[in-house]
């Protein structure tokens, strides 16, 4: 039996180690799926910013349209940017695997999971966290995914910015004693070129984008919640029913 324990302890040694180290610190991101303006913006934000590279490949452009309620003209005109896809085609692109694995080394992958495989917080945190690093091929570099094979794609809104100091050694808000400030992660980020967007106008648009992907996620909780009530007042009113006929049984065997 000790030596089986022993075996066990030694097999869990390297998840050990890697829970131990320091991972990321992730910035606070609650989605709002009843938010349709947030929504909207993100569907454009994904298909301009994301689709160029990514698919979403469960998820429909139809389905959006019904779910977000999106006319279908404006999903046609604004969404659709080829003219091989149709209004009821998947969020695919038109780069193959193939050819993706040629130039980039690796395809890149589909997002449709993206927000239930990580984190909706990982997805945020992640989209405002890059900066130059002229070592790597793409000239940036990020803090939530060290050598990221991924150029900065939003760098147009946001800007450029450098690294001052490691956002995950300082982990969350502090307040410094000797000079009574706050030390907050973002403040490693230095700004070199401004974005056309502010950075407050940034932090929307990424939630925004953010939002959108964690609908893609799983846009079948829209049917789950509006069915939710129905469900819980068919059990309501099944238990009523239920508890009078057992009344009914037990009444026959006690006489």
């Amino acid at each position: 039996m000790k030596k089986q324990l022993l075996a066990l302890f030694i097999a869990l040694v390297p998840a050990l180690s890697m829970a131990a180290g320091s991972p990321a610190k992730l910035d606070a991101m609650s989605p709002d799926l009843y938010n349709t303006e947030s929504l909207h913006n993100g569907a454009r934000l994904f298909v301009n910013y994301c689709m160029g590279c990514h698919s979403a490949e469960h998820q429909r452009f139809a389905r959006t349209a019904e779910d977000l309620g999106i006319p279908q003209e404006v999903i046609e005109e604004n969404l659709i940017l080829s003219p091989q896809t149709a209004y009821n085609d998947q969020m695919r692109i038109a780069m193959t695997k193939a050819d993706s694995a040629v130039w980039f080394g690796t395809p890149p992958p589909d997002l449709s999971l993206m927000a239930r495989l990580k984190s909706p917080e990982y997805i945020y945190s992640f989209l405002r966290s890059f900066y130059l690093d002229s070592g790597k091929p793409w000239g940036v570099n990020n803090s939530v995914f060290p050598d990221v094979g991924m150029p900065h794609v939003l760098a147009d809104l946001q800007g450029t910015y450098s690294l001052a100091c490691d956002p995950n050694a300082i982990g969350a808000e502090t307040i410094d004693p000797l000079k009574g400030k706050v030390a907050n992660p973002r403040d490693c980020f230095k700004e070199v070129t401004p974005g056309s967007l502010s950075p407050t106008e940034f932090d929307k648009a990424v939630y925004d984008l953010t939002n959108f992907m964690v609908y893609v996620a799983e846009p079948s909780k829209y049917q789950a919640n509006s069915l939710a009530p129905k469900v819980l007042i068919f059990i309501v009113i099944f238990f009523f029913f239920a508890y009078l006929l057992k009344k009914e049984y037990w009444r026959d065997v006690k006489h």
